[in-house]
């Protein structure tokens, strides 16, 4: 696919999604030789809301007061999922310090390496999804954060609410109001 020009990736790329639009992203992105984010700034629709970088603490801020979350770091090598609240955390240093907590996680995240946060809703393996993903300058995935779900695995109704609210408060940020 690397022979494609950059046009022509991106309308292979929508095309994909359209037929199979819980599909993997990461695989479009490896396929199409393209960053991560280049295939979720294709996701149709109102599925995505870009908030700039800078807003990496606002935003992690405001998640640590939903609740149980699930956070994914997702390479080529491994998808790691940690369930339970997202800790609040403090600059030192130069990185936002996790600073533990409930759900075990923990560590150093460098905001200043944080271009944009987009918002993405869109189904996954047969379930509709909301996840608030952190990109870096080179359009690859820091993190994501997906809204918890109840005992009926649907998504909390407060936590929607909360991730709704987040574009309203911050996509101002990226031209996006």
């Amino acid at each position: 696919m690397q022979h494609l020009n950059h046009a022509e990736k991106i309308e292979r790329i929508r095309q994909a999604i359209a037929e199979k639009p819980d599909g993997i992203l990461e695989s479009l992105a490896a396929e199409f030789a393209v960053p991560i984010q280049t295939v979720v700034e294709c996701v149709p629709g109102d599925g995505v809301t870009r908030i700039d970088g800078s807003r990496f603490v606002d935003v992690l801020t405001d998640i640590a007061e939903w609740g149980d979350i699930t956070f994914i770091v997702h390479t080529k090598d491994a998808v790691v999922e940690v369930c339970g609240p997202m800790p609040t955390g403090r600059i030192g240093h130069g990185m936002y310090n996790l600073q533990g907590g409930a759900s075990g996680l923990s560590g150093h995240l460098r905001p200043d390496r944080c271009a944009s946060i987009f918002l993405v809703r869109r189904p996954f393996m047969g379930m509709e999804t909301m996840s608030v993903q952190f990109f870096n300058a080179e359009g690859e995935t820091i993190f994501k954060i997906y809204v918890g779900r109840d005992e009926a695995r649907r998504l909390k109704a407060d936590q929607i609410e909360r991730f709704n609210r987040l574009a309203t408060l911050f996509a101002q940020t990226a031209g996006n109001a």
